[in-house]
């Protein structure tokens, strides 16, 4: 299969994207009182919440980390 060099480029962008958006996404997670069970940030135990968010994140991380080598080994290969 032979990948342009837009759409390699475009496969790189949307890796690099991942890795501005999620881990703000998940500070803003961590800063919530919903987080955590004493209702105060950093104090009690983690709650459902946080754990549902953090598998979230570490599985959008992953797969932004995938598509973003993918995208930068189509661009290596692409003809010019």
């Amino acid at each position: 299969m032979v990948i342009t060099r837009g759409w390699s480029a475009f496969l790189v962008a949307v890796g690099v994207w991942t890795w501005v958006i999620w881990p703000r996404f998940g500070l803003a997670i961590w800063k919530d009182p919903r987080a955590w069970s004493a209702g105060e940030i950093g104090h009690g135990s983690p709650t459902s919440f946080l754990w549902v968010h953090a598998l979230l994140i570490a599985a959008s991380l992953a797969i932004g980390t995938v598509v973003g080598v993918l995208g930068v080994r189509a661009w290596r290969r692409a003809p010019r």
